[in-house]
């Protein structure tokens, strides 16, 4: 079968294979929700009831969503905002669908800017561990560490900075150049990192605590809150609606098989966020600490429990290690719609569209930074009912994560289920018989009622 090349990529590589592309995809996919958000929220939700719903609604509002992105990503064959003006056009479909390209590039721009300020966190806490600093330090001292990072403006801003000339090296330098190797060095650290922790953990005394904490559904421990975070992460973790699988999408050869793919882009995703589970759980239940730690599980809980262990100070190190590298390999495909977008609409270089959007990113990033000190008492919109009383921080994490990701994944799964043409539409996902046609049928009808149950409830 001869190679399909599309429009804009007679200038940039395709993936050199489907495990680069399943390597790519899955590392925008795994970051700190899975290993910062993930544990935590399961955690507060009661441990193993939350976790299988989560699983099901991995499958059933995730993976059709990330289906379809990747599909639309492939037939247009470029960036979000390009890819949806021609489909739209090819397709004969109402001008009103090629919002979504643009809120999947707003989206992920505006996602990295404020993930870029907790990546440099990361950054911080390997030097702060390795240096043996939570060595026996009892629950005040490692809270006072993090609270000083949080209120110094300098020390975030440096590190929100190395964090994002990471990210725009990596991109600067292309598809295979750049996201390629860099994943096909990443992922498999992280995955190396991940089993160490985990080795690590199982020694701790508490394993089998956590092994029965997560996998032993109570349901008398779940409420209807659990359930709609348990459906609002399955979306989240997957990095849908946010234009980076479409663009990843749109450098994805003819041959490969979508479905295939996106389920073991899926399976990885999500062994990540179970496997951080049981090397977080056994060292938070060894050290009598709590579950339910909140968002502070990671910076504070856990720096806490390698100060109290054996070999902590190695063993903590390796884990925000592993973070950081999360954290990077989601960040790199945040970058990419913007890059896209900017070599498409202004004709730039790939490296001055790399070093231009990342220079815009780093500079509304600021805004979180401060918010977590001199700007704390300011909110920009606090007069409107849902915006009152959120930082800069807070109004642009609710409005990615509550507003622009679902009203994204469900303008896609419409899209992709009720407006683009069915011919040729199975053969492109790569599903036939019965199997597409309940593929449709969820898309159709699941997946839009998950997504609207998730947006109306954060609103509400």
């Amino acid at each position: 079968m001869s190679e399909v090349v599309y429009p804009h990529q007679q200038a940039n590589s395709l993936w050199s294979s489907r495990m680069a592309f399943i390597l790519a995809a899955a590392g925008s996919a795994v970051g700190l929700g899975n290993i910062w958000k993930f544990p935590y929220i399961t955690g507060e939700n009661g441990g193993g009831a939350f976790v299988l719903i989560y699983l099901a609604f991995i499958f059933l509002i995730g993976v059709p969503v990330l289906i379809a992105e990747i599909m639309i990503g492939r037939r247009g064959g470029q960036s979000p905002v390009a890819t949806m003006r021609t489909l739209t056009e090819t397709e004969n479909t109402a001008r009103g669908w090629r919002i979504i390209g643009w809120n999947g590039v707003v989206a992920s721009f505006l996602v990295l800017s404020f993930y870029a300020v907790i990546g440099g966190w990361a950054l911080v806490y390997i030097g702060k561990t390795a240096i043996g600093l939570f060595a026996g330090a009892d629950a005040e001292a490692v809270g006072g560490q993090f609270n000083d990072l949080l209120a110094s403006p300098w020390e975030l801003l440096l590190w929100h900075s190395v964090f994002m000339a990471i990210v725009v090296f990596i991109v600067a330098r292309g598809v295979r150049s750049g996201l390629e190797k860099a994943v096909n060095m990443l992922m498999p650290l992280l995955f190396v990192l991940l089993v160490v922790m985990v080795i690590y953990a199982m020694n701790s005394g508490s394993f089998g605590r956590a092994v029965h904490f997560m996998f032993s559904p109570d349901f008398s421990k779940l409420t209807t809150e659990g359930v709609l975070i348990a459906l609002g992460h399955a979306a989240f973790t997957l990095s849908i609606g946010i234009g980076v699988l479409m663009a990843y999408g749109s450098y994805l050869p003819k041959s490969i098989n979508i479905a295939r793919t996106a389920m073991t882009i899926a399976v990885v995703d999500t062994s990540v966020a179970l496997l951080a589970g049981l090397a977080i759980f056994p060292l938070v239940f060894a050290n009598g600490l709590e579950a339910g730690a909140g968002p502070g599980l990671i910076f504070v809980t856990l720096p806490l429990a390698f100060g109290q262990m054996g070999a902590g100070t190695l063993f903590g190190t390796v884990f925000f290690a592993l973070l950081l590298v999360a954290a990077i390999t989601s960040a790199i495909s945040m970058l990419e719609p913007v890059v896209e977008w900017l070599e498409e609409r202004k004709g730039a270089s790939r490296v001055r569209s790399a070093i231009g959007g990342g220079l815009a990113v780093w500079f509304v990033g600021i805004g979180t930074v401060l918010s977590f000190n001199l700007w704390s008492d300011v909110h920009p919109l606090g007069l409107i009912g849902f915006f009152e009383g959120r930082t800069v921080f807070g109004l642009l994490d609710f409005l990615v994560t509550n507003l622009m990701m679902p009203l994204g994944g469900l303008a896609i799964a419409l899209f992709a289920g009720w407006a683009i043409r069915r011919e040729g539409l199975a053969q492109d996902i790569g599903l036939s018989g019965a199997a597409y046609q309940a593929f449709m049928v969820v898309l159709k009808y699941v997946t839009p009622a998950g997504i609207a149950i998730v947006f109306l409830y954060n609103l509400v």
